[in-house]
């Protein structure tokens, strides 16, 4: 067996596949499985005029857009992750990126987010396993707060297929382990320090997916307070509950949507709605940490 790392870029982040190969691997294998990645960040990207995501858009509030399997299962865990959230988890609410910039120090006036509001509301969505319409002229899905997780998940699935048996998929910090390293011990998965440099705590993966959200990355500050970039769809407004929210599920994008749902739960709620679910995790706001079913080396 011999050590591979494969690393490469897709849908805006550095991205890397670890693996033990056996010594007959075909030469690319790694490479042809992150072709992967690079297929979905095509026919998802809300950049690109000939995507799925583009197409459905563009007909909003005209005609109902067909679509394939693979995306009635993506519509299928959005409306399903929508249900569970209480409507924190929303992929029409990417609409109100139009009020929220993130590239100056200064806030969108209320009256352009109460604006967009109306557009905001999967249960407006009509759809099927064969088709979806969004009945609002304007209104817009978006399969970002997704997509990337479900590649990981994609990607280790290949792995697997391909007959290894120990490695991690990392897309941008989106994680899953798909068996542990050759001598049998774990993923060492550094948890940002979300205020300063440097990591603040480090979780053990065996199997299985982990996946952080949090403010550090894309916000603003005005008058001494943070607004990031994840955004409450009832509100229109960042969440300001939590600095960082880390959890680890059995697929990555079972993680991503809880720890993007937690970041947006009152502090009195996020934990026990983790644990409601099973879910391990880590959410960290100041010195308020609060770890559920996690190993962490500080």
């Amino acid at each position: 067996m011999r050590h591979a790392i494969y690393q490469f870029k897709a849908m805006g982040s550095p991205c890397e596949i670890q693996a033990w190969l056996p010594e007959d691997a075909e030469q690319g294998l790694l490479a042809e499985i992150a072709g992967e990645a690079l297929r979905l960040e095509s026919k998802y990207s809300r950049y690109r005029d000939d995507s799925v995501t583009s197409r459905i858009n563009r007909a909003a509030g005209h005609e109902a857009v067909e679509i394939d399997e693979e995306t009635a299962a993506l519509l299928q865990f959005a409306a399903m992750s929508w249900e569970q959230s209480d409507g924190l988890f929303d992929i029409t609410s990417g609409v109100l990126r139009q009020a929220w910039k993130f590239d100056g120090a200064y806030l969108p006036a209320p009256a352009q987010i109460d604006a967009l509001l109306p557009l905001v509301g999967w249960g407006k969505v009509e759809w099927t396993a064969g088709s979806i319409f969004l009945p609002m002229e304007k209104m817009e899905i978006d399969f970002g707060g997704m997509v990337k997780e479900y590649a990981v998940d994609r990607l280790a699935s290949l792995c697997l297929a391909r007959g290894l048996q120990h490695g991690l998929v990392n897309l941008g910090g989106d994680l899953h382990a798909f068996g542990p390293r050759l001598d049998g011990s774990p993923w060492m998965v550094g948890i940002r320090r979300p205020r300063g440099n440097g990591l603040t705590a480090g979780i053990p993966l065996l199997r299985g997916a982990l996946a952080s959200s949090g403010d550090y990355e894309r916000y603003i500050e005005v008058g001494g307070v943070r607004y990031c970039h994840i955004l409450n769809p009832l509100t229109g407004w960042p969440s300001n509950e939590w600095h960082s929210a880390s959890v680890v599920a059995p697929r990555c994008v079972i993680a991503g949507v809880a720890s993007t749902v937690a970041m947006l739960k009152p502090r009195e709620e996020a934990s026990a709605w983790l644990q409601a679910l099973d879910l391990p995790h880590l959410l960290i706001a100041g010195h308020d940490v609060r770890s559920h079913r996690l190993q962490v080396a500080g």
